[in-house]
């Protein structure tokens, strides 16, 4: 992936470069913990979740595209609010993305095409909100195989300044976390942190 994108998908090594705290609402103070170490628009859901851990998986899920296509939107459009990333993310991925997006907007850079979520696939889940004020919320961990053969980054003259070498496909392990669940167990997912995974890349989509 070009050098700019991945340090929008490496969220958790760019918050140990970027260690500030963002200063809103809904950002805890504390990082949710877990017990386990497509295109961006939403397919359509062929049944209703039939128990609360695959509604969670759905709910989860289903934010990480929105999460995707909010950080698309946001990159293509200079103007557009950055506090829009506060429905989609949390803790240390708010942080990281926010400050990524306020840095590229001060060089000058654009986004163009929208990244495609070729394979988007739920590893583990977890209900435990016995500690939210110690980060232990409803978390789901999910792994994404993104394709950004149709995103290129312009510089302020319009010149492309994506790598050739750049691989256009690549795989990211999020953790999705809910800080709401006892008042919104379905709206109240948010990305709270991701990794790049080392494995084979998968097909475009």
């Amino acid at each position: 992936m070009m050098r700019n994108s991945r340090r929008v998908l490496r969220a958790t090594t760019a918050v140990l470069l970027f260690a500030v705290a963002v200063g809103c609402a809904q950002t805890p103070s504390t990082d949710p913990t877990s017990d386990t170490g497509e295109s961006t628009k939403r397919p359509p859901t062929s049944s209703k979740p039939t128990s609360t851990s695959e509604a969670a998986v759905e709910a989860a899920t289903e934010k990480l595209r929105d999460y995707y296509g909010t950080l698309d939107s946001l990159r293509q459009d200079g103007d557009g609010s950055l506090k829009s990333m506060e429905k989609v993310a949390v803790s240390k991925q708010l942080t990281a993305d926010t400050l990524y997006l306020e840095d590229e907007r001060k060089k000058g850079h654009r986004q163009t095409g929208d990244t495609q979520l070729a394979v988007v696939k739920a590893q583990s889940v977890s209900l435990d909100n016995s500690n939210p004020s110690a980060g232990k919320v409803p978390t789901v961990i999910v792994d994404v195989c993104w394709d950004v053969t149709d995103v290129d980054v312009l510089d302020k003259s319009g010149k492309s300044i994506v790598a050739a070498s750049r691989p256009d496909t690549g795989w990211t392990r999020f953790l999705v976390a809910n800080y709401r669940w006892s008042d919104d167990p379905t709206g109240g997912w948010r990305v709270a942190s991701g990794h790049d995974l080392k494995q084979t890349p998968c097909k475009g989509s």
